[in-house]
C-alpha cells in the first residue's frame, strides 16, 4: 500500500483541496493558449460549417413547407367530389379548411384551363392557370413539382404553384398556390450574425423571399455571377472579386428544384468570437485565485466536519448509542443520520421485502388467470397443435409488450399513447397507415393490459384480413370525450375506423379475436362495443366510463 502511494506525501485536506484547483485550472488555460494561438486559423473554417448548416437548416424549413403542401394535394386527390365532378362541393369544403393557412388550391383541365380556384368564388369566370408552363411541366414528368415565383393574376402579387398531375374526372392537376409573401415569414436571419441576409432561389435564379440586412424584392433575379457556381448539394461560396469580405452558404432543397442562400461579411460573424476569448483569459485568472481561496475555506471547513464523524463512528465501536450530529456539510449529516439508523434498518428491509414478494404474488395470479383464460380461448378454435401454438404465441408477445411497458412505469399505469405505440411496434406497416387522434390521459395497469389485447387484435385482424393488407388501406384510431346524460358521467368512446382496404365482410363464425375485441372490451372496461362490417371498411367502437379506464 505504501508503494501505491509514494508519490503522494501526507498532507491536510487544504493542501489537497488548493492542489486539486491548480491542478485543473493549470492544464485549462494552457488549452485556452493553444486555442487562442489557432484561433485566426480555426475560426474562418468554423465560420464556413456553421454557414453550410445555417444553408441547411433553411432548406430543411422551407422543404418542410413544401412537403406539407403536396402532402395536402395528395389528401385532396382522394376526394370523390374530384372523381364525380362536383368542383362546388370540392370548393366550399376546400376554400374553409386551408382558409387559415393562407393556401388556395387551383384544379385544371389538360389544356390548363381552371375548373376551380378557392380565390375565387366559385361559379366566377376563370382563364388559364397563370406560369402555364410550369403546370406543363409537372403534367408531362408525373411528379409533385415547385412552380418558379410569378405574378399572380389573381391575386396582383409574387406567387408561387406546387402543382400535383392526376386524371380524376376533367381534373388533370391540382395545384396550391400561396402568396410569396407568405412563404417569406419562414425566411428568417434570427441566429445568424448582425448584417447577414438569407433567401429562397427558384430554378431560374430568381428570389421567391428573402430577408436580412440585404433585402431583395420577390421575384428579382439573384446576383447572375454567383448562381453557376452553386453546383453541389450544400456548400459554401467566396469570391473576393464577386463577394468581397463575405461569405455565402447554399443548400439544395431535396426533392425540388428551389435553392437557399445565407450570406453576409465575415468581420461580423468574426469579432463575437476574439471578444469571448479575450474575456475568458481574463476572467479564468480572476475565478483561478477565486477558486484557490475557496478550496481552503472549504478545506478548513471539511476537516471539522471529517473529524466530528470519526469520533462519532469511535463512540458507535465502543457500543453506545449514537444521536446524529448536525454540520454545515449536507452529506455527512446523511452519513450521521445514516449510522444512528442502522439498528433500524434490517426490520425495515425485511417488512419492505415482504411487501414486495406479496405484491408479486398477487400481479402473478392475475397475469396467469388472464393467460389461461386466454389459452382456454385459443384452444377450443384451433384447428391443429400448430394454429394453437402459432395463436397463443402471439397474445402472449402483445401481454408481453403491456407487461414490458407497466414495468417501465414501476406498474402505476401508462400514457394511452404510449400503449398504443408500443402495440404497433409490432406491425411495421401501421406507422404509416395509421391515424391517431385523441387527448392523451394515463390509464389504470389492468386498463394497459387489456386496452393492449384489443389493440394487439384490432391490429392483427386489419394486417390479415383488413385496412393494414393493403399498402393503401388507411385506418383511423381515435378517442374523444362524451358524457352519460342519465347518470352524469363522463365517457370515453375509442373508435376503429378502416377504409381503403378490402371490402369487409362479418365472419362466419365468432373466433377468439372476437371475443376478445368485443365480449373481453365491454366487461374488461364496463363499457360497450360496437362493430360493424360496411363495404368500406371494417368499424369498431367502445363507450366505456372514464372512471374505469383513467388512473386517479
Amino acid at each position: 500500500m505504501k508503494g501505491r502511494f509514494r508519490f503522494f506525501p501526507k498532507a491536510s485536506i487544504g493542501t489537497y483541496l488548493i492542489a486539486m484547483a491548480l491542478a485543473t485550472a493549470l492544464p485549462i488555460f494552457a488549452l485556452v493558449a493553444l486555442l487562442l494561438a489557432q484561433l485566426e486559423d480555426n475560426q474562418r473554417s468554423t465560420l464556413r460549417r456553421e454557414t453550410a448548416q445555417d444553408a441547411t437548416a433553411l432548406a430543411r424549413s422551407i422543404d418542410r413547407q413544401l412537403q406539407d403542401m403536396a402532402t395536402t394535394l395528395r389528401l385532396l386527390s382522394n376526394s370523390p367530389e374530384l372523381e364525380n365532378n362536383d368542383f362546388a362541393s370540392f370548393h366550399a369544403r376546400t376554400e374553409t379548411s386551408l382558409r387559415t393557412d393562407n393556401l388556395y388550391v387551383i384544379a385544371v383541365d389538360e389544356t390548363g384551363q381552371q375548373l376551380l380556384n378557392t380565390r375565387r368564388d366559385y361559379g366566377e369566370p376563370l382563364g388559364k392557370a397563370g406560369n402555364l408552363p410550369s403546370v406543363e411541366a409537372a403534367i408531362k414528368s408525373g411528379r409533385i413539382e415547385a412552380s418558379d415565383v410569378f405574378m399572380g393574376r389573381t391575386s396582383g402579387e409574387f406567387v408561387y404553384n406546387v402543382t400535383m398531375p392526376m386524371q380524376a374526372g376533367k381534373v388533370r392537376a391540382l395545384i396550391i398556390t400561396q402568396n410569396a409573401g407568405d412563404l417569406a415569414k419562414l425566411v428568417t436571419t434570427e441566429g445568424l450574425p448582425n448584417d447577414w441576409s438569407a433567401a429562397v432561389i427558384d430554378q431560374s435564379g430568381h428570389v421567391v423571399a428573402s430577408a436580412g440586412a440585404t433585402n431583395i424584392g420577390f421575384g428579382q433575379p439573384f446576383n447572375p455571377d454567383i448562381l453557376p457556381s452553386l453546383v453541389n448539394f450544400s456548400g459554401v461560396y467566396e469570391n473576393k472579386q464577386v463577394l468581397p469580405n463575405a461569405m455565402l452558404g447554399y443548400a439544395q432543397i431535396p426533392g425540388w428544384s428551389w435553392k437557399t442562400v445565407i450570406w453576409g461579411p465575415v468581420a461580423t460573424a468574426q469579432s463575437s468570437i476574439l471578444t469571448t476569448w479575450r474575456f475568458l483569459i481574463i476572467g479564468g485568472l480572476a475565478l483561478m485565485l477565486v477558486a484557490i481561496l475557496a478550496a481552503y475555506i472549504v478545506a478548513r471547513q471539511v476537516r471539522t466536519t471529517i473529524r466530528s464523524i470519526a469520533d462519532m463512528a469511535i463512540r458507535m465501536g465502543e457500543g453506545h448509542i449514537v444521536a446524529p450530529i448536525e454540520t454545515s456539510v449536507i452529506e455527512a449529516n446523511q452519513v450521521a443520520v445514516a449510522l444512528s439508523n442502522a439498528s433500524f434498518d434490517r426490520s425495515q428491509t425485511e417488512d419492505r421485502l415482504h411487501f414486495v414478494m406479496n405484491e408479486l404474488v398477487h400481479r402473478t395470479k392475475n397475469l396467469l388467470t388472464l393467460v389461461q383464460a386466454m389459452m382456454r380461448q385459443v384452444a377450443k378454435r384451433a384447428d391443429s397443435v400448430e394454429a394453437y401454438q402459432a395463436a397463443v404465441v402471439d397474445r402472449l408477445e402483445g401481454l408481453s409488450r403491456s407487461i414490458d411497458l407497466l414495468t417501465s412505469e414501476q406498474w402505476a399505469g401508462a400514457s394511452l399513447r404510449r400503449v398504443i405505440d408500443i402495440h404497433f411496434k409490432g406491425f411495421p406497416q401501421a406507422a404509416e397507415q395509421t391515424e391517431i387522434s385523441g387527448k392523451d390521459f394515463v390509464l389504470k395497469p389492468d386498463v394497459v393490459q387489456n386496452l393492449g389485447l384489443v389493440l394487439h387484435e384490432l391490429a392483427t385482424n386489419s394486417v390479415k384480413y383488413g385496412a393494414l393488407s393493403v399498402p393503401h388501406g388507411r385506418v383511423r384510431l381515435s378517442w374523444r370525450d362524451a358524457q352519460n346524460e342519465e347518470r352524469n358521467e363522463p365517457l370515453v368512446v375509442f373508435t376503429w375506423e378502416e377504409r381503403d382496404g378490402p371490402v369487409a365482410r362479418a365472419p362466419e363464425n365468432s373466433g377468439f379475436g372476437t371475443t376478445i375485441i368485443k365480449n373481453h372490451a365491454a366487461a374488461a372496461f364496463g363499457g360497450t362495443v360496437e362493430i360493424d362490417f360496411p363495404p368500406e371498411g371494417f368499424y369498431w367502437a367502445l363507450t366505456a366510463p372514464r372512471r374505469n379506464l383513467e388512473r386517479a
